[in-house]
Order: structure tokens, then sequence, then C-alpha cells
């Protein structure tokens, strides 16, 4: 790959790719090229350091035992922490908020040390949120609700160094009664929006390409992708 080329890091897709959140990386590489920007994805697997120089990151959602494996990776090269404090984009879904979180409990009752990217602690709901989900964004330069389809059990407690990323329209969220959805604190972003999320929310998947590359960026024109927020909009909102 040349010194031109947007590199995006997929984080462990071998244990950290559930409901298809792989997907958002290709999102991220297609909308990059159709505005003429070189794009690579580099696969970061259990068996690769983490790179601290590529451009922006995505993870994916795991069950119990991935969430530990990804979570000792991380911890052993911790690569994704030190591109976070360089300010580099990176993109959590799901578990991987947790695994970026002070600590999570596992369903077992058992809790585990997180890579503590988020101010945020994780603990089991008594019934898991399974559904649509739609959100009214927080974050400067968003406008569009968000929306995704959430599966999980654990409910996120942010502390006072991490914001919402949004707001609860339909669905449940962070499941703590207060409203919120996903995670900001820095240039890391979490949800726990699959679908996969970027595929849904075309305007955050730019702005997460625009603060990679370093400048804002036109929207697309794409009447495929606004039908399909149109629709899944209209099925959360049912």
């Amino acid at each position: 790959m040349s010194e031109s080329t947007l590199r995006i890091g997929l984080v462990l897709p071998d244990v950290m790719g559930t409901y298809g959140d792989g997907g958002n990386a290709l999102i991220l590489r297609q909308r990059a090229r159709m505005r003429g920007i070189d794009a690579e994805i580099v696969s970061i697997t259990l068996d690769d350091e983490v790179p601290e120089s590529l451009d922006v990151y995505t993870l994916g959602g795991a069950e119990d035992y991935a969430q530990r494996l990804a979570t000792r990776h991380l911890t052993r090269y911790p690569g994704l922490q030190r591109a976070a404090a360089a300010g580099r984009p990176v993109l959590a879904i799901c578990a991987a908020i947790q695994v970026l979180g002070h600590w999570y409990e596992t369903s077992a009752g058992e809790r585990v040390e997180g890579i503590s990217l988020f101010d945020l602690t994780t603990a089991p709901q008594e019934q898991r949120s399974i559904g649509e989900l739609i959100t009214d964004p927080t974050v400067e330069g968003l406008t569009e609700q968000l929306t995704g389809f959430e599966n999980h059990r654990g409910g996120t407690t942010l502390g006072s160094d991490a914001r919402p990323l949004g707001r609860v329209r339909h669905g449940v969220g962070n499941g703590i009664g207060d409203g919120g959805e996903g995670v900001v604190q820095g240039s890391v972003l979490g949800t726990y929006m699959h679908g996969p999320a970027l595929a849904r929310n075309p305007q955050l998947a730019d702005h997460l390409l625009a603060a990679a590359v370093g400048t804002d960026l036109d929207p697309l024109d794409l009447p495929e992708v606004d039908r399909l927020r149109a629709e899944r909009l209209s099925a959360g909102r049912r």
C-alpha cells in the first residue's frame, strides 16, 4: 500500500465479528473509493500485533469467551490505545464497547478488566435487549437519526469523561434508564447498533472518514441507501 492509501483497521474479526459488523470496514472502504480516495482494509487477527499507525479502526461484537480473548490481545498489544491517544477515529460495536471500558461483567457474574479507552462499566441486565433501535445523535455534525439493530444483555454506565452517542427514540440503548445509547470519548465512538451500523448510517460513516482523512467530505447521492434508511426507520417506529 502506498503512503497515500487510507488504511482501515478491522480489529480481531476472528473473534469480534458477530452480526456482520465487519461490514463497517467495507462501508468505509467503499465510501472512500467512491470519492476517489484509495483505501485498503488491514485485517488484524489474534496472530497479529495491533498497529498504531492506521487511519481508522473498527471493532465488532462478540460473546463472552471471545471478549476475553480480545481483551487479552488488546492489552498485550496496545496499538489501538496509542492510536486513540493520537486522535485517530475508532468505531466500537456492542461487545467492543465493553472491552474498551474499565470492566465488564460476564453472564456468569465474573468481572473482567477492560482496556479503559472508555470511561464506562458494563453489567448484565435482567432482560436481553433485542430489536430495532433509533436514536437522535448528540455528536456535532451528525444531524440524521441513527438506526440499527440491538442484541445485547449488557447495561452500560458512562463515567464523567464519556457521553452518549445518541438519545433513544425507540429501543433500549445502554440500558440503564437514562435514555442514552452508545458512547463518545475523544476520537473513539461506540454503539450497540448492528446492521452493519455504517451501512444504515452513511452520515456516521462519513463522520469517521472525514476524521481519518482530515477534511470535510461532500455527501454521496445514493438513493438505495436512502431507501434502506427509510425502511429501517419505519420498521423501528412500528
